[in-house]
C-alpha cells in the first residue's frame, strides 16, 4: 500500500468511528491480529509436532510451489542442474532474430555461415579449384503481395 492509500484509510477510519472511539477500535483490531498470529503459530507448531522430529525446521512458506522449486531444484542460485542452459535453449529469440533477418534480407550469422560452407560441410566451395559459390540473393519483401 502506498502512503497515500494509508492516509486515505486513516481519514476514513477517523470519520467512520470518530476521534473519541478511535483508541478503543485500534485496541480491538490489534488484539484480534495478535490472536490470529497466535492461532497460526500454534497451528504451525501442531503440524511440525505431528510430522515428527525430521520436520522440526519446516517452514510453511517453503511449501509454496515457487519457493519449493527455487530452494530444492535450483538450490538458491542454481546447483549445476543446467537450468540456465535449458532456459537459453528453449528461448526462441535467437531463432526469431534469424528468421527476421532472412525475411528482411539481412544475412545473419547463420546465413553467412551457410554461404561459406558447401553441402558437404567443407568451407570454401564444393569443387576443387572452383570459386566459392556466391550467397543467394535476397528478394525484396513486398507486404502488399502477400
Amino acid at each position: 500500500m502506498s502512503p497515500l492509500d494509508l492516509l486515505v484509510l486513516a481519514i476514513m477510519i477517523i470519520l467512520l468511528f470518530g476521534p473519541d472511539k478511535l483508541p478503543e477500535v485500534v485496541q480491538k483490531v490489534t488484539g484480534f491480529l495478535r490472536k490470529v498470529r497466535e492461532f497460526s503459530e500454534a497451528a504451525e507448531e501442531d503440524v511440525r509436532s505431528e510430522l515428527g522430529p525430521e520436520f522440526k525446521d519446516l517452514e510453511l512458506e517453503d511449501l509454496h510451489p515457487k519457493t519449493f522449486v527455487r530452494k530444492h531444484l535450483l538450490g538458491g542460485e542454481g546447483d549445476g542442474l543446467g537450468i540456465e542452459e535449458i532456459r537459453s535453449a528453449l528461448d526462441p529469440r535467437a531463432e526469431l532474430a534469424e528468421l527476421a533477418d532472412a525475411v528482411n534480407g539481412e544475412p545473419g550469422e547463420s546465413t553467412e555461415r551457410a554461404a561459406r560452407t558447401d553441402p558437404t560441410g567443407r568451407a570454401g566451395g564444393g569443387a576443387r579449384g572452383a570459386a566459392s559459390p556466391e550467397p543467394p540473393t535476397a528478394h525484396a519483401y513486398d507486404p502488399d503481395a502477400t
